[in-house]
């Protein structure tokens, strides 16, 4: 086992994996999103809300550098984490990165009903989703494409995390 960043649009299921993964693999998992709420002991929300993404994007990297010294961990990370700061390059260097890579309507179906928890989406109308999700998706390809394994739709299984780990197992 290693140190995986599972990366990917909000919605992928980035948080659930990371979960199924730890139980299958006995490693610890993360999220980063709720550490960094931890440390600043506010929501997401609240962050982007008084703060502003600029702010919240450098405490987003502060806590991800922070796993530097870890030695295993599965990590999911923010939509956004991997566009920021170099992030995506540092995780690669640092540990393998897995894509899941979910249909855009996937994720829009996902969306709708947890929109008051996610900043980027909170006062958007249903029917701009996604549209806006997939002018998200493309704005981040560059950066997404950069990862070590894709996992895309219906690839995103156990199965398709065990192919890809058993090396690492």
């Amino acid at each position: 086992m290693t140190k995986i960043f599972l990366i990917g649009m909000m919605g992928s299921g980035k948080s659930y994996w990371a979960q199924k993964l730890k139980e299958r693999f006995k490693v610890a998992c993360y999220d980063l999103d709720t550490l960094v709420e931890m440390m600043e002991e506010r929501t997401i929300s609240e962050i982007f809300e008084q703060d502003g993404e600029e702010v919240f994007r450098k405490l987003e990297t502060k806590m991800l550098k922070l796993f530097s010294e870890k030695k295993q961990f599965i990590l999911s990370v923010g939509g956004g984490t991997p566009c920021f700061n170099n992030n995506m390059k540092w995780m690669n260097k640092t540990g393998i990165t897995i894509w899941l890579d979910e249909p855009i309507e996937t994720l829009a179906q996902r969306l709708v009903k947890e929109k008051d928890h996610r900043p980027l989406i909170k006062n958007m109308a249903d029917e701009e989703l996604e549209n806006f999700l997939l002018a998200k998706r493309d704005e981040r390809m560059e950066f997404y494409n950069q990862a070590a394994f894709i996992l895309s739709g219906a690839e995103i299984t156990e199965a398709g995390f065990k192919k890809i780990l058993k090396e690492y197992a």
